[in-house]
């Protein structure tokens, strides 16, 4: 599991920044439960690993 920024997820689900924050702000609670602080742009693995689950985002393999 890797740790990834928020900007990179976004490009890798195909989206815009905007459209991303938009949907994390649904799953406020979940992710505060996975470690990750609204504003915080570094997304710890386990936020990684749900928002890659839940959004059908392909998850990077760590090297």
């Amino acid at each position: 599991m890797i740790s990834m920024y928020k900007n990179e997820l976004a490009d890798a689900a195909g989206v815009s920044m905007r459209t991303f924050q938009r949907w994390l702000a649904g799953n406020r609670d979940k992710l505060t439960e996975l470690g990750a602080r609204p504003r915080q742009q570094l997304l710890p693995p386990k936020a990684v690993k749900w928002i890659c689950d839940a959004y059908g985002i392909d998850y990077p393999d760590a090297a």
